[in-house]
């Protein structure tokens, strides 16, 4: 797939429906090149597909040739060996040696959805294989992110001999190099950047280890452990482990991997599309019961899709970790026990409901530096805010919704009053965050940080917070961002009456959508906007639209109430729109329609 073409040659066309300037200050341009719009008719005269699933699949580099397979992403068509990551087979001996042995093994995650369901993965097949496995799950306060000797000292004492680090390890070097001197051996199960020198390990499996080869570094970290699970079933099957017992079911496990990498938003392509299609076909099948009881504390009564994974059972799985018990999420993804799964599913959703209220007071204090930043520099390349009054579990989410309104790079960061600041970042497309973390770190202006092209965290002293910005903005490209930043691409045009709930279910067979696939933006031209209201608690705004000839629409603008897009919908009751948005089901009521997530609005001339 080719989307920079896509982007780039779309850019140079006409506004689309004459946009040149939005609510949200976007130019709205036409997804699709006139020559990938020949290979959509192509789709449609060949293979016989729908006129708007062809469109929707050509504006994202899909070629007539490619599309059958992409329509129905199979692992077994996708599945490389595992072999094929460095040091996988080194990672599949040492585990095969502790199962045969009863050793004692010991995971550290991360405090994130891909920690947990990385660490709940490899605890699952291990259980399976008659093992104990402890999994610690760092305090994001108290101990940071990663490994830190306390904590490996302590497992090492409660008779660990193994230790597995998911989503982390790449750059502990002190952390890992005390575990050699106790004696603990270490596998690293990674998926973030990594430089030149990596710690003392057993091995360290990361697609993204620069002397990696797979090509798979678009893989989270729950999608490693997976790839080592199969390799590892395979190397048990080999040496005859599973006689008289029952081998673990590997597909039951695509569920957590699918959750994992929708939260993680690395790009869905390739393996992933295939991890995530057929791990919502698990989830569906409600046989967890943690994600059992998340979904219901979530409210979600249809099958689950990708965006559900991201914007309701993901927020609730880092509450824990963000302002709670960081361990809450493995612990919900590991027990088979219903009642305690809706415990914890019940704790895990009031601790999400005060990350809420946080974040929003923080967001809004975010916010109103950013303006007096844009004051004195409108075209700063990269925003950063800061305040010893901000808890460190939601300045990842107040960098993210910096990002979503201002449209370019922003960092945000706590204070912890000792002289330190705990760091997040997020980015646009263009622009390698997790790179520019590095090389702060490399030139000594941050202490620690990683992560990956679109998210990052850092820990800087508080009175070198200048520094740091400087060398990131010394060390970012040029130029690369501008347009992907302030167009927004469309899929094509439609009215309500078209909105229908049979086109989206024929739009998602070219899903799951999210990072790296974006989701289909319609627009819907010169529609009357004849409701506009608050709900939720969270500034959110349902609306209604309705066409030319009277069929109406329904949609919700997320997070939008105070904001340029819920401004706009609360004056313009009664008058024309041009509106943007993705499509979704909504089966409320026990009817099936379309809803429109709005993403932006224009004034007709």
């Amino acid at each position: 797939m080719n989307e920079s073409f896509s982007r780039s040659t779309s850019a140079s066309t006409s506004a689309f429906l004459g946009v040149e300037r939005s609510v949200r200050g976007q130019r709205w341009v036409k997804r699709s090149t006139l020559e990938q719009e020949a290979l959509a008719l192509a789709m449609v005269q060949s293979l016989g597909l729908p006129d708007m699933l062809a469109r929707v699949l050509a504006g994202r580099g899909v070629l007539p040739d490619e599309a059958e397979r992409f329509l129905e992403p199979k692992l077994r068509d996708l599945m490389p060996d595992p072999d094929c990551l460095t040091g996988m087979r080194e990672a599949v001996a040492r585990l095969k040696q502790a199962i045969e042995a009863g050793e004692s093994v010991a995971i550290f995650g991360d405090y994130d959805v891909d920690g947990a369901c990385s660490a709940a993965l490899l605890a699952q097949f291990l259980t399976s294989c008659g093992l104990t496995a402890r999994i610690h799950i760092p305090d994001r306060i108290s101990e940071g992110y990663g490994p830190n000797v306390a904590a490996i000292r302590a497992l090492r004492d409660e008779g660990a001999t193994l230790l597995v680090t998911v989503d982390c390890g790449t750059t502990s070097f002190e952390p890992l190099a005390e575990a050699r001197v106790l004696g603990l051996d270490v596998i690293v199960l990674d998926h973030h950047q990594a430089g030149e020198t990596l710690p003392e390990a057993v091995t360290i499996v990361n697609p993204n280890r620069q002397d990696d080869l797979s090509g798979l570094g678009y893989v989270c970290a729950a999608g490693v452990v997976f790839l080592t699970l199969v390799a590892l079933n395979r190397a048990l099957r080999e040496a005859g482990f599973w006689q008289g017992r029952e081998s673990p079911d590997l597909m039951a496990l695509l569920d957590l991997t699918a959750l994992a990498t929708v939260a993680d938003v690395v790009p869905l392509i390739g393996l992933n599309r295939a991890f995530v299609r057929q791990g919502l076909a698990v989830m569906r099948g409600r046989g967890r019961p943690g994600l059992a009881a998340l979904m219901d504390v979530a409210r979600l009564k249809s099958a689950p899709e990708a965006w559900h994974l991201g914007f309701l059972l993901g927020p609730r799985i880092n509450a824990g970790g963000r302002i709670g018990d960081a361990a809450l999420g493995a612990k919900l993804l590991l027990t088979g026990d219903s009642l305690r799964a809706a415990t914890i599913a019940e704790e895990l959703e009031s601790l999400n409901r005060e990350r809420q209220a946080i974040e929003l007071v923080s967001v809004q204090e975010a916010e109103a530096q950013v303006w007096r930043i844009l004051e004195e520099t409108p075209d700063a390349p990269l925003l950063t805010t800061f305040s010893p009054d901000w808890h460190p579990g939601v300045v990842g989410l107040i960098a993210s919704r910096l990002k979503e309104t201002f449209r370019r790079p922003a960092f945000a960061f706590a204070l912890n009053g000792e002289g330190l600041a705990t760091g997040s970042g997020r980015s646009v497309p263009g622009t390698d965050i997790g790179k520019l973390v590095r090389h702060a770190v490399e030139q000594g202006a941050a202490q620690k940080g990683g992560g990956h092209a679109m998210a990052a965290g850092v820990t800087v002293v508080a009175s070198d917070i200048a520094r740091f910005v400087e060398c990131l903005i010394d060390a970012m490209p040029v130029s690369g961002t501008e347009t992907e930043a302030h167009d927004l691409m469309l899929d094509g045009l439609l009215t309500a009456t078209g909105a229908q709930a049979s086109l989206v279910s024929v739009l998602n067979r070219a899903g799951p959508f999210g990072a790296g696939h974006p989701e289909p933006v319609f627009a819907f031209a010169s529609h009357r906007l004849i409701e506009a209201r608050s709900v939720g608690g969270n500034g959110h705004v349902r609306f209604k639209l309705r066409s030319g000839d009277g069929t109406t629409l329904g949609g919700i603008a997320f997070r939008a109430e105070g904001k340029e897009i819920g401004q706009t919908l609360a004056k313009g009751i009664g008058s024309p729109i041009h509106a943007a948005g993705t499509l979704s089901i909504d089966s409320w009521g026990g009817s099936d329609r379309a809803d429109l997530r709005l993403v932006d609005i224009a004034l007709p001339e």
